[in-house]
């Protein structure tokens, strides 16, 4: 699991393609200075598994449904990525819940900018137009960001977020333009609940508040369960 904080800018050292796979190596000091043999490592916005290290750089394998999925696709040699490692047990969660897992990719659409801000419009597909929202959080490359305005319809839906500076030199966003393709993930609540609702879940799933130990059903009498009396809980 990772945060959205993006810790280091690297590079696309090399690129070997292996039929319908590819096996990368990135350039990455910070990222790398702990790395070991199956660590997890997110390559803008992408988890990716640590094969090999030296001080510099890491090696990963990227599968096809990877490729198919994301910007990693015909990726070359020399090309700026966003890196981040997996999260530690009580790190601060400076972003939101990031697994690594992106739903696809967005295109830049415009970019507007201020005084001290750029605010950048990507494009949102129909399926994944229902999973954001307004002041909702999202990853775009790896980086954690509020939506700060949402549009459109399912065929047309689009999203903006506003970067401020640090964002804009912390990671590839800034260097991003108008026609350039990013890595989505969605917010992994938004995801679980359009799942539930496509299944039609929602009416049968019990619920915690109505249904759950020791809760009795609006109007009817409380009630304790037996096992309410025992502390703690085997597994």
């Amino acid at each position: 699991m990772f945060t959205g904080i993006i810790e280091e800018i690297g590079r696309i050292e090399r690129v070997e393609t292996t039929g319908d796979a590819a096996r990368i190596t990135v350039r990455g000091p910070l990222v790398v200075s702990d790395a070991r043999h199956g660590d997890s490592i997110s390559v803008s916005g992408v988890c990716l598994t640590v094969v090999a290290s030296t001080s510099e750089t890491f090696t990963a394998d990227v599968m096809a449904q990877t490729l198919a999925m994301s910007t990693l696709a015909g990726v070359a040699e020399g090309r700026a990525v966003n890196l981040e490692r997996a999260a530690a047990v009580g790190d601060r969660l400076g972003g939101h819940i990031v697994q690594g897992h992106i739903d696809g990719t967005a295109t830049l659409l415009s970019i507007t900018d201020g005084s001290a801000w750029r605010v950048v419009r990507f494009s949102l597909d129909p399926q994944h137009a229902p999973l954001v929202v307004d002041k909702g959080s999202i990853a775009v490359d790896g980086t954690s960001l509020t939506v700060s305005a949402v549009g459109g319809g399912l065929t047309d839906g689009w999203f903006e977020v506003s970067l401020i500076p640090e964002t804009l030199t912390a990671t590839t966003l800034g260097e991003r333009t108008v026609g350039d393709s990013v890595n989505i993930e969605t917010d992994i609540l938004a995801r679980h609940v359009e799942r539930m609702l496509s299944l039609g879940l929602h009416h049968t799933l019990p619920s915690s508040v109505t249904d759950g130990p020791g809760i009795a059903p609006a109007g009817s009498p409380a009630s304790v369960p037996e096992s309410a009396t025992t502390v703690g809980s085997s597994r």
